[in-house]
């Protein structure tokens, strides 16, 4: 049995990004650039007004009246000839004349039809935006590595970008073990239980932006294992839940051996979910999460979900993002492993507040899916009491709690 670091540093090699593909720009959220993206144009592209009002040549002084040559609408050509001493009324984003040197919100002026009266003064180069002035064409937009957010697909789109190049989303598959194991809409018999596993990693890899497809449920014999994991190799991540611990029908190891894979490890010092396999071969990744699904759920945030983002270019690691927070309960001790409990999240006056829910075992998926943190209590720690400080790692968004 290795401590958590050290099966996390055994996974590090093999985290490598995939090719890079070219995605539309409308199905970039959330995902990082591969490459330079540069502006295509000058941002404004003309002289444009900041206003809705009038453009004029020359000073303007309270008091003023100037005769009114026209208006200039947004989308509007370029070119408006503007002749000193008079006056041209502008929408906001239409070009400014270029003998036009400032314009005058409207709210400052007395405007009839034909002419205009002045009610204040105004400087030169007031409420026009220069052409070039927030972005200038090839310049830098996004550097490589960048997380495209809502603003920045906004900008791709001012740049007329239709495919971004990004690196390749991992394809993962699940495969569900276990001879008492049906699936969720099977009414199950005395002795079995229905599937959640599968439930809970296709809705955990959507969370992540990937399709996660299911290989069904494989019986616990080796000849169904190994068709089972076999199809699974096709895959860049298989996760097999099941069969992983020191049981008698406990065949995955051995299968993922006999198929070629190289095992990284297959027990870590964690409470739930020490029997964690990882191994690699030539086209990917496969982990065995614990067949008891408490288990299973903290495997995937503790070294799942940060290799899945590893390999898609983002920084994660083990227990990375983790929050300082305040007990806003009683939390039990740990003995010989860090232990992971299921926790809510909420705020008061600035503070991050984790309060523990105690589940009854690695069997208690009720306990783990109200949790909207992971809580850890490090190994060989007494039990401590609210206001305590702690560790905590989100699993969700809390202010949708």
């Amino acid at each position: 049995m290795i401590g958590p670091e050290e099966a996390w540093g055994r996974l590090v090699p093999h985290l490598s990004t995939l090719p890079v593909e070219r995605v539309p720009r409308r199905n970039c959220l959330g995902r990082l650039t591969s490459e330079p993206l540069t502006a295509t144009l000058d941002v404004p592209s003309l002289d444009v007004s900041a206003m809705d009002g009038y453009a004029f040549a020359g000073d303007v002084t309270a008091g003023q009246v100037f005769v009114v040559q026209g208006t200039i609408a947004a989308g509007d050509a370029p070119g408006f000839e503007l002749s000193k001493g008079s006056s041209v009324r502008i929408m906001t984003g239409a070009p400014v004349p270029a003998s036009a040197d400032r314009v005058l919100p409207v709210e400052e002026t007395d405007a009839g039809v034909a002419e205009v009266v002045v009610r204040s003064s105004c400087p030169v180069g007031a409420h026009i935006r220069r052409r070039g002035e927030v972005l200038k064409a090839s310049q830098l937009l996004l550097d490589p590595g960048t997380f495209l957010t809502p603003g920045g697909l906004s900008l791709l789109a001012t740049h007329g970008y239709e495919e971004i190049a990004l690196r390749r989303k991992p394809s993962v598959a699940v495969l569900v073990t276990g001879d008492e194991v049906v699936p969720p809409d099977e009414d199950p018999a005395p002795g079995q239980l229905r599937d959640s596993h599968t439930d809970f990693l296709l809705a955990a890899g959507r969370s992540l932006g990937l399709e996660v497809s299911s290989l069904g449920i494989a019986a616990d014999t080796r000849e169904d294992l190994r068709s089972g994991i076999g199809r699974g190799l096709d895959y860049d991540i298989l996760l097999v839940t099941g069969g992983v611990s020191m049981g008698a029908y406990d065949y995955v190891e051995g299968v993922l051996e006999e198929l070629g894979c190289k095992i990284l490890f297959e027990k870590v010092a964690v409470q739930p979910a020490k029997p964690l396999v990882a191994a690699v071969h030539p086209k990917g990744l496969v982990f065995g999460l614990p067949g008891n699904p408490a288990s299973a759920m903290v495997a995937f945030w503790l070294f799942v979900r940060p290799a899945i983002r590893c390999i898609e270019g983002y920084s994660d690691a083990f227990w990375h993002g983790a929050l300082q927070a305040e007990l806003a309960a009683t939390a039990p001790g740990a003995k010989a492993r860090d232990r992971f409990l299921p926790a809510r999240v909420y705020f008061q006056g600035g503070r991050i507040l984790a309060e523990p829910i105690g589940p009854k075992g690695s069997h208690d998926v009720a306990a783990y899916a109200q949790g909207t943190a992971l809580l850890r209590i490090p190994a060989n720690s007494p039990p401590r009491e609210p206001g305590a400080p702690c560790e905590v790692l989100p699993l969700v968004d809390w202010r949708a709690g």
